[in-house]
């Protein structure tokens, strides 16, 4: 009898290809304002200190905040009306400078059917206009061309084409222009999909109006306090849509920071080879 794990191992074994799905973080990259900013140094140099054999390393330090670059949302996140998803009192779950519920240790690592909604493909362009909101019938008509609609457990990425502009942070964050993304009836579409996760190339996932900043979050309710979903930001869906590839397992493995609200990620997109 042939064993579940025996027969992901031979699939394995027939040749996987690895495409990634985020962005690089280095010091200066784009980054909301209501987070504190990627910065990496080295702290040791090679030469600064030698061992008796001739050997030496060198190291860095790292400060950033949970939620820039490609990272995922924890439940912790957003609440509404002073709770948290499952009707947990956001107040007495922040304790002592940490979460003692839904904190980002609790974020799943995933290995997990995912289906590329190409928004930007449906209407022909390579991005999407500046503010331009996604809505479940472009969801619809993504689902469509893609020949895949995500179900319950998946994970359901939108493209919008916007890491393209992720090189100039002026033009990526659009604080004039504002930026594309999900709208509430897209919110309401995923959810009623069961998606275990969803994510975008933009930097908060829905749709900024211009001049809108970040005042107003409803799809984050939806989706983070409502239905559990969790949020991914900072995407990078250039080369799987490049490739013609709709349909894929994603890998995804969230830092396990204890009380966090966010950790950043690496997710990957295996296909055949």
């Amino acid at each position: 009898m042939t064993r579940p794990q025996d027969r992901l191992l031979s699939a394995i074994a027939g040749g996987v290809r690895l495409i990634e799905l985020g962005q690089p973080f280095f010091t200066g990259m784009p980054c909301s304002p209501n987070h504190p900013g990627f910065r990496m140094t080295l702290i040791r140099r090679h030469g600064d200190m030698r061992r008796p054999d001739g050997g030496s390393a060198a190291n860095e330090i790292i400060v950033t905040g949970g939620h820039v670059g490609t990272h995922i949302d924890a439940l912790s996140h957003v609440s509404h009306d002073g709770k948290l998803h499952g009707d947990v009192d956001a107040a007495e779950a922040q304790q002592g400078g940490v979460f003692r519920t839904h904190g980002a240790e609790n974020l799943p690592g995933l290995l997990r059917r995912a289906v590329l909604l190409d928004v930007a493909a449906v209407h022909g362009v390579d991005t999407l206009e500046p503010g331009y909101g996604v809505t479940a019938d472009d969801l619809d008509a993504a689902a469509k061309r893609a020949g895949a609609e995500p179900g319950r457990g998946d994970v359901a990425l939108i493209r919008t084409g916007w890491a393209r502009n992720f090189d100039d942070a002026v033009s990526y964050m659009g604080k004039e222009t504002g930026v594309p993304g999900a709208t509430e009836s897209a919110a309401e579409w995923l959810a009623a999909r069961e998606v275990v996760a969803t994510g975008a190339d933009t930097t908060a996932y829905e749709q900024i109006p211009a001049g809108a900043g970040h005042a107003v979050l409803p799809v984050h309710r939806i989706l983070l306090v409502e239905s559990g979903i969790f949020i991914m930001e900072h995407l990078n869906l250039e080369a799987v849509a490049a490739e013609g590839v709709h349909e894929f397992a994603f890998v995804l493995a969230p830092l396990r920071i204890v009380g966090g609200t966010g950790s950043p990620v690496r997710p990957l997109a295996a296909v055949s080879a």
